[in-house]
């Protein structure tokens, strides 16, 4: 198998995961800024501020099951693009409302909103695109890289978007994320592989289509207990996620470029994570290893529900840098089985299902934030999503519902049944293709 560092050779990955970055990049000096934009310049509550996180994502419960059997019908690189552009006019307008003084909340909310839209069509072609641009072999290496931009992006879009509010607004910086989706775009342009038109069905029918999407996954025993408990996370990652400013602001007390600064410890966890998930997968096993990073969402959320000021900031710094490792490992592992398991005419639905019953979650944790924390505080909302999501990996530890085994068993060695799958689905030769876990140095 050709090495995490090695795959970078292939020119037209290299632009794919350039542009990756700077999407990323941008994506996450949005996510920093918008909140912050409503608490110091727009004064909202602490439930309106959940609400933004709410309209942003809500688009995956609208759109995203459509979004999959459309995609399996188109080529991908042209919706890349398409929504990459459509992101950068929408959030160009928040800048330039600003400028003179007729920016509202309800317009945050309508062009986040809108953005959701086009981030579901980019996220689903996203997912679907690196195996109609790369080997079975390469989508491992591929996917660390590609989640290496995800956890980096993460960090320093945190950190760098503190400081650019503080020093230029929060209006200002969604701009600049504009700007960084243009750039994205133009590296997509360059790509140079050709992307063949997926054949077209017979007789298309796209509620069979979606409908397909969905028994492949909740009839696939490796598939279901990964998309239940990535549904779980992400349902108290966006509780959490909705009223963390909120928290760090109000009652820590804390400046835009302090939160920034405090957030970019992650990158050290991320760097680390990318490194070395496919090398922990090759030992222990894929499952083991979705099982670990799993829990480590939950510990680490926890975690920085104890943040309290002066050193008690250490808890935030910590649970930032375990979340970092957590997701890496978690997205890495997880999205290059789907990949491996699914037949390339089902990637789009697949990937898509797997996205709808996760970030759908997202709108509905981000609203349970909000009403929680206006209820009961903000420090036991937190403390409370950071159980939960720790409480989710248990949908990983059944052995008759999940890859998780008493010893590291290959995970094609848990492929399902014919009479399993839709009979279009024909997973098992991909199912090969996963990669066993190292069994030097074990007994038994």
């Amino acid at each position: 198998m050709s090495s995490s560092p090695g795959i970078l050779s292939h020119p037209d990955f290299r632009r794919l995961w350039i542009a990756d970055l700077l999407s990323q990049l941008g994506s996450r000096l949005g996510m920093m800024a918008a909140p912050l934009l409503a608490v110091l310049t727009l004064n909202a509550s602490t439930l309106q501020v959940s609400l933004l996180r709410t309209s942003e994502t809500a688009a995956w419960l609208v759109l995203g099951l459509f979004a999959g059997a459309w995609v399996d019908r188109v080529r991908c690189l042209p919706v890349l693009v398409a929504a990459d552009l459509g992101r950068a006019v929408l959030l160009g307008s928040i800048p330039v409302a600003a400028w003179f003084g007729v920016l509202t909340l309800a317009q945050l909310y309508v062009v986040l909103a809108l953005t959701g839209l086009l981030t579901v069509l980019f996220d689903v072609a996203h997912s679907s695109y690196p195996p109609r641009l790369l080997a079975p072999e390469q989508l491992l290496p591929g996917n660390a890289k590609l989640a290496a931009n995800h956890s980096v992006a993460a960090v320093l879009g945190a950190g760098a978007g503190g400081f650019l509010v503080q020093w230029l607004s929060a209006a200002v910086t969604l701009g600049l994320d504009a700007l960084s989706f243009v750039w994205s775009a133009i590296w997509l342009r360059s790509i140079r592989t050709p992307e063949p038109r997926p054949a077209p069905a017979e007789r298309p029918n796209l509620r069979r289509e979606i409908g397909e999407g969905l028994r492949y996954v909740f009839t696939h025993p490796l598939l279901r207990p990964i998309a239940l408990n990535q549904t779980t996370t992400m349902l108290f990652q966006a509780a959490s996620g909705a009223v963390m400013i909120v928290f760090l602001v109000r009652e820590i007390h804390l400046s835009p470029s302090l939160i920034g600064v405090l957030s970019m410890t992650g990158l050290l966890g991320a760097l680390a994570a990318s490194w070395f998930t496919e090398r922990l997968s090759t030992r222990i096993g894929d499952a083991r290893a979705l099982v670990l990073g799993s829990a480590a969402i939950g510990v680490a959320f926890t975690l920085q529900a104890l943040t309290t000021p002066g050193w008690g900031l250490a808890w935030y710094v910590l649970g930032t840098l375990l979340a970092a490792i957590g997701i890496i490992v978690s997205y890495i592992v997880a999205i290059s089985a789907r990949q491996r398991l699914c037949p390339p005419d089902l990637q789009g639905r697949v990937s898509a299902t797997m996205s709808f019953v996760s970030w759908g979650a997202a709108p509905i944790g981000s609203l349970l934030g909000g009403l929680t924390a206006t209820a009961v505080g903000l420090r036991t909302t937190l403390l409370a999503a950071g159980l939960a999501t720790l409480l989710g990996a248990s949908w990983l530890l059944p052995p008759t519902q999940t890859p998780l085994v008493p010893s590291p068993r290959p995970l094609h060695q848990l492929a399902p049944s014919r009479r399993q799958l839709a009979p279009r689905s024909a997973p098992a030769a991909a199912a090969a293709r996963i990669r066993p876990a190292r069994r030097a140095g074990r007994r038994g």
